[in-house]
């Protein structure tokens, strides 16, 4: 497909480029960060089983991983600490890599059929400590790792980009039946020389036995 061409010369590229076209934030956007996990944060790490974990290796190049399991599999272990364990995954260990170079990381914790987020910004690093993998501990798994997050800013993000894509709207789900499966996807971007219904049954296979085997 092609597209336009982009042309690098508007590109907005200070804060006060940026400002010659969004007005200043309210203060009440500003005032509403805290630099600590108060009981309304920990409330929402109780209830939110899904998280998205961004990193940044020491060059700058991005990485944006989810991360899940049962309501509060994050946990809150001081006012300025969260940790979880690790679950089984590819073990490209793409997150984890980049925060031995460079510790800063963002989270966005979600509970589903609520359109406000909880971020949780800060440094992090995986840890094998005894105490702390006990304290994430899930029923059923014994953890090798865990990421624990020293917390700098937490505060609720607004609704309305979840309200806009209608997220949890069952009726405002996009129609998928022209979309590739992911086993599909998979299959090509690899060059499997198998059929998409193979690679799907080997993907279920695998989520079947790893789903809540610790990661390692």
């Amino acid at each position: 497909f092609t597209g336009p061409v982009v042309n690098d010369e508007r590109a907005l590229t200070s804060e006060a480029d940026l400002r010659t076209v969004y007005r200043p934030a309210g203060q009440p956007a500003l005032d509403k960060q805290i630099d600590h996990l108060d009981d309304h944060c920990v409330a929402f790490l109780a209830h939110a089983p899904l998280a998205m974990l961004a990193t940044a290796d020491a060059n700058g190049r991005c990485d944006v991983s989810p991360k899940g399991g049962p309501p509060g599999f994050a946990r809150a272990l001081g006012p300025s600490l969260l940790a979880f364990g690790d679950l089984a995954g590819n073990n490209r260990l793409d997150s984890f890599t980049n925060l031995t170079d460079n510790p800063g990381v963002g989270l966005l914790f979600l509970i589903p059929g609520i359109d406000e987020t909880l971020r949780v910004n800060g440094t992090g690093r995986v840890t094998t400590d005894a105490d702390v993998l006990t304290a994430c501990a899930i029923d059923g798994v014994s953890f090798r790792t865990a990421l624990v997050v020293d917390v700098e800013e937490a505060y609720i993000h607004c609704a309305k980009a979840f309200r806009r894509a209608g997220a949890w709207t069952p009726e405002a789900w996009p129609d998928t039946s022209d979309l590739p499966t992911p086993a599909c996807m998979l299959r090509d971007h690899i060059g499997l020389d198998l059929s998409a219904e193979e690679v799907g049954e080997v993907l279920e296979d695998g989520y079947r036995r790893t789903l809540w085997r610790s990661g390692g």
